[in-house]
């Protein structure tokens, strides 16, 4: 997947600034359910928020977004707190709802 420069992530935020997180990284961590339920996310939305419950330092939330990412093949838009934003397009063209400046 191509990357995305910072003013297309800029232009994500924005999009994602009146979404509720759909799913919650808790004390388990990254369960296959969890990627279940992001890869649909991800394929129905495009653009979702997910919430750390236990998760406090930044440095141990970088490391599962990553980890996160690689997984489901999306792009970390940005993470404010405990909300991260993540990103993926819809693999057909033409069911795509967010197009990229």
């Amino acid at each position: 997947m191509d990357p995305i420069t910072s003013a297309q992530k800029k232009y994500l935020r924005g999009l994602a600034h009146d979404l509720k997180p759909v799913a919650q990284v808790g004390q388990r961590g990254l369960t296959p359910n969890l990627y279940a339920q992001i890869e649909a996310d991800l394929l129905s939305h495009e653009l979702i928020k997910i919430r750390f419950v236990d998760f406090k330092q930044k440095s141990t939330k970088l490391q599962i977004l990553e980890a996160l990412a690689a997984h489901c093949d999306c792009h970390l838009a940005g993470q404010i707190g405990h909300t991260a934003i993540l990103y993926r397009p819809h693999p057909e063209p033409d069911r795509r709802r967010i197009n990229l400046p």
